[in-house]
């Protein structure tokens, strides 16, 4: 058994090309909050629900990362906007900062996410 079993997400087609992402709850540095996984150019892709500029969760309903043109996953509270592939901020508040990521893999049509020393299955 390994140390850092992976965790399972989703159904791989829950997730749509640059359309809604799925939460899952996490415990990120001790604090209860959610990770989440979007599908941008055919990967899926994991990050922390939290903004770069100020810790608040990003999607302003749930699972709606994107904004309206897909490309951009986007913060709904003061508008930080980051690339799907690195988590880089791409522009607004966050300048300079990124999102946590969060190691995801996909295989049999499901999607899994794997905790590190930061991010860890959400408590009971």
């Amino acid at each position: 058994m390994s140390e850092n079993p992976e965790i399972l997400i989703c159904a791989s087609d829950e997730l749509a090309e640059g359309g809604k992402g799925v939460r899952f709850p996490v415990t990120a540095g001790g604090e209860d909050g959610t990770g989440f996984v979007v599908r941008y150019g055919g990967q899926a892709y994991g990050y922390l629900n939290r903004c770069a500029h100020v810790p608040i969760e990003l999607d302003w309903a749930p699972g709606e990362f994107f904004e309206s043109s897909g490309l951009y996953i986007m913060c709904s509270t003061h508008g930080a906007v980051y690339v799907p592939e690195s988590g880089h901020c791409a522009g607004g508040p966050c300048k300079g900062g990124r999102l946590r990521p969060i190691t995801v893999s996909e295989r049999d049509q499901q999607i899994f996410w794997q905790p590190d020393d930061y991010v860890r299955p959400a408590r009971a």
